[in-house]
């Protein structure tokens, strides 16, 4: 299967080959969320924590005796009972949201993302992304290249640029556009291109 491809000026030179295994796959709704939700608990970080009874100050000692006192019967005021006392069942930090997806998923649910972007159109290719230096108006030019009635690419909508490498006049050129994204190719997950609603692969054939 064969694309269009463009140069940073949006201009046609010429067309890319794309490998079927990875640009043709089928749509697995199923597949696709389900790794997707997996990745997105693996980067979650858990920062709730309640501190159990164990856990707060003080109450080393009974507060009152067992009997005789005609109150009910306590053995610490770090209980849950008690005013500044531990949470019960509350959120811990220690709480581990990991869940295990294979290699074999992980690189299915990308391909069937892939497919499905570049069925809608929403994948484009170019061959090379160069800036003199690093200038955020240089950036947002290279967008608005993109952004003419032949391309899908709409003005303000989430886009990622996959690059064959690192580029660090590139990557700070587009950090300050909150709707753009810079990662090298290698490191596109299923989350991360159902997250940008199109992505720009540069010079794709040495990915």
């Amino acid at each position: 299967m064969t694309e269009t491809l463009y140069n940073q000026e949006g201009k046609e030179v010429g067309k890319i080959d794309l490998p079927e295994k990875t640009f043709g796959v089928r749509w697995n709704a199923d597949l696709v969320h389900q790794v997707v939700t997996a990745q997105q608990a693996n980067a979650r970080t858990p920062i709730a924590h309640a501190k159990g009874r164990g856990e707060v100050a003080g109450g080393g000692k009974k507060p009152w005796k067992q009997k005789g006192t005609g109150r009910a019967r306590h053995g610490s005021i770090r209980s849950p009972l008690w005013r500044h006392g531990g949470k019960a069942h509350g959120p811990t930090k220690e709480k581990v949201y990991t869940q295990k997806i294979n290699q074999k998923m992980r690189q299915k649910a990308l391909s069937t993302v892939l497919s499905k972007k570049l069925s809608d159109g929403e994948l484009i290719f170019v061959d090379k992304l160069t800036l003199p230096e690093i200038k955020t108006k240089l950036a947002t030019s290279v967008l608005s290249k993109f952004g003419k009635k032949e391309f899908a690419y709409k003005k303000g909508r989430r886009v990622l640029l996959a690059l064959p490498g690192r580029d660090l006049k590139v990557e700070k050129s587009f950090q300050n556009i909150p709707v753009a994204k810079v990662e090298e190719a290698r490191n596109l997950s299923a989350l991360m291109a159902s997250t940008y609603r199109y992505i720009i692969f540069v010079n794709y054939a040495s990915h």
